[in-house]
């Protein structure tokens, strides 16, 4: 198969806790153990001949505002070919944890601020992640009135601006449908190895990597 990503190319992703997670912060090459490190393993196992690299700056706790603070050094600064986003679910988590919302209209034009910064700075090609949210407990359930308009807003902006797209949150509910939702995500929101592994093919059919 002919994957979308071309020879030599840098690939970063970029996130939160579901991106970041573990990754060295010591060590710039580190990838972490979740979805990032299955996908460039998969990647570079089926592609070796392209030379292909990828790097995780993903950060645990992040929302949209966090990514924009920081844009400048781990994004714009490393000129990325290709630009992984996957962003949102700590801005409805923390309404119902902390109290501190963000609206979906704040978050959408963080979102394109943060897509607008990125073309403007090295074009790279862009692949947008939507967050997802199972309902391992009875709370979680009331998530879904402010994650639902998140997530229309990552499809929009996808659709704007013809981006790949992985559409998690679907791909999960139907996951969990077979097994119940903690064997994807034990706490509704971080995945599993399994779930890690569902979204590293998700993401890799979206460029078209196998």
């Amino acid at each position: 198969m002919t994957t979308l990503i071309q020879e030599h190319s840098l690939v970063l992703f970029q996130g939160d806790s579901i991106t970041d997670a573990g990754r060295d912060r010591g060590d710039a090459a580190s990838l972490g153990a979740g979805y990032a490190l299955l996908a460039a393993g998969r990647f570079g196992s089926l592609h070796a001949e392209k030379g292909v690299r990828f790097l995780n700056r993903g950060i645990g706790g992040d929302r949209v505002a966090d990514l924009q603070e920081r844009w400048e050094r781990d994004c714009l600064e490393l000129r990325p070919d290709w630009l992984s986003i996957y962003i949102g679910i700590n801005d409805t988590w923390r309404r119902y944890d902390s109290g501190s919302p963000t609206t979906a209209q704040a978050y959408k034009d963080g979102y394109r601020r943060l897509i607008e910064r990125a073309l403007e700075a090295s074009s790279p090609q862009l692949v947008l992640v939507e967050p997802f949210v199972l309902p391992v407990n009875e709370g979680q359930k009331a998530w879904r009135e402010d994650l639902d308009p998140k997530i229309q807003a990552v499809r929009e902006l996808a659709g704007e601006y013809k981006t790949l797209y992985v559409p998690l949150d679907g791909l999960f509910a139907q996951a969990a449908a077979r097994t119940g939702p903690a064997y994807w995500a034990p706490d509704g929101v971080h995945p599993s190895a399994a779930g890690a592994a569902l979204i590293a093919e998700a993401w890799l059919k979206a460029v078209q990597a196998i």
